[in-house]
This record gives structure tokens, sequence and C-alpha cells, in this order.
């Protein structure tokens, strides 16, 4: 029996990104680190930044490849990121190129959460964006700052979104596929076995008649010969018809064999035919 689609693999379930999608992000990631240590402005605070930025990439290559089971490991891990992001942030308003590593968990965010959870999540990582550069730098400033990530972010994760719900329709579609053919050889099977015990049932049929009618017209002859052994001692003159009759019968059953051995021939036929086809 094919496995039903609804105990498929859970549609809901954090989906890894394909090889090319995982070395993009972690090229992101690279280009944060380099800007990190080209930045002379960074120096004096270089090892705590490089430490932040190694703990962020540890959690966020853990959870990519070991995503956990229940929901609010996730959650914890979200917080924790972003509370490492901000204390990046906070160090140095003015890095801006510090909010590309938001547009990662933004992404991260789509392919861990369902649903509701996943946008809920991609807000709050834009106004995690927004907001510290609005309100430690200047408004209009922060803000222009900010739009470039926020925007970044809510594209990746729709896309990631948009790529799981296809991967799921897929594995649904594979699975109803399985599913359909598992049910169409059991149809052939059921199929073969009807044809067999129809053919069965009518042999058996046919071997009912033939008993039956054969073996009266048997007994019959039993009888009439038994009848022209006497005519021939005591009747002999009688002789002729008795034995006409005995022919008659003889001919009558070699006619109902026949006929029904030939019947049976051609229903086995018409199975092995429809068995061929």
């Amino acid at each position: 029996m094919g496995v039903p689609v609804a105990e498929a693999r859970n549609p809901s379930a954090p989906v890894r990104p394909g090889a090319i999608v995982i070395a993009a992000l972690y090229l992101i990631f690279t280009s944060v680190v380099i800007r990190t240590l080209s930045n002379p402005n960074v120096r004096p605070h270089l090892p705590v930044y490089l430490a932040l930025e190694f703990l962020y990439l540890v959690l966020f290559t853990l959870t990519l490849w070991l995503p956990a089971r229940r929901p609010i490991w996730n959650h914890l891990y979200f917080i924790a990121q972003s509370a490492l992001v901000m204390a990046l942030i906070l160090l140095r308003p003015r890095f801006d190129f510090i909010l590309v590593l938001y547009v990662l968990l933004s992404s991260q965010a789509a392919l861990l959460f369902p649903g509701r959870a996943r946008w809920v999540w991609v807000a709050v990582i834009a106004l995690l964006i927004c907001m510290p550069m609005t309100i430690l730098l200047e408004p209009l400033l922060g803000l222009s700052l900010a739009l470039m990530p926020m925007t970044i972010g809510i594209i990746f994760a729709a896309y990631f979104s948009v790529t799981q719900e296809i991967e799921t329709g897929l594995r649904v579609r594979q699975d109803l596929l399985k599913e359909l053919q598992s049910t169409n050889e059991q149809l052939k099977v059921s199929a073969g076995q009807m044809e067999e015990l129809s053919a069965l049932q009518e042999r058996n049929r046919l071997s009912r008649e033939l008993h039956d009618s054969v073996s009266q017209t048997i007994f019959s002859i039993t009888l009439h010969t038994r009848a022209a052994q006497i005519m021939l001692e005591r009747e002999p003159d009688r002789l002729r018809s008795q034995l006409e009759q005995l022919q008659t019968l003889t001919h009558s059953a070699l006619e109902e064999m026949r006929g029904l051995i030939a019947h049976l021939r051609s229903r086995e036929n018409e199975s092995a035919s429809g068995t061929r086809t």
C-alpha cells in the first residue's frame, strides 16, 4: 500500500536551500567580515567585532544544518542572534554594513518557520534594522541606511517562502503519483485475481455440467447395454432396435463431451489473450 499523502513529509518542516544559495549566504557573511577587517575605524574594537561575528557564524551554521525540532529553540536562536547583531550596531552605529547580518537572519526565518511565525520574525527583523539607525543617527540618514537592508531582507524571505511552497507542492505531487501508481498496481493484481477466480468458477461449472449430463447418458448406455445382453439371449429379434438406441445415446454423449470441451478451451484462450494484453 502506498504512503498516504497526509503522511508525506511535513510541509512546514525546515528546508535546507540548495548549494548555490548556501554559498551565496556565506559569501554575504564573508563580505561583512572583509568590510570589518578593511575599515580602519573598526580597529579599536576589532577583537570584539570578530568575536561576535564568529559567534554569529557558528550559531547560523548550526541552525542552518541542524535546525531544532521544537519551535521554541528556533525562537531563542533568533533572539540570541538579534542581540548579537544589535551589540555590533551599538558599538558603532555608522557601520551600516553590519545590517547585512539581519538580512541573513530574515532569509533564515523563511527557512525555519512556517506561516505566520515566519512573517512575524521578518517584520521584527525589519524593525530591528530600522529603529536603531533612526534613533542613534539622524532620522533621515538612519532611514536611508536602513531601507536597502530592510528591502533585501523582505525580498529574500519572500524568495525562500515561494521556493519552499514550490518544493512542498512538488513533494506532495510526487507522493500522490507514487500512491496512484501503487493503487494502479494493486488494481491490476486484483483484476488478474478476479479473472483467475472467474475462470476457475467457469471451469467448475463446466465440470459439473460435464459430470451431470455425460454421467446420466453413460448410465443410460450401461442400462441399454445390459438390456441388449438380455435380449440377445431371450429376444434376438428386438436386438437391432436396442443397438440403434445404444448407438444414438453413445453419439449424444460424445457430442456433449465435445461441446463442453470446446467451450472450456475457448474460455481458456480468452483468459490467456487477456493476460497477454
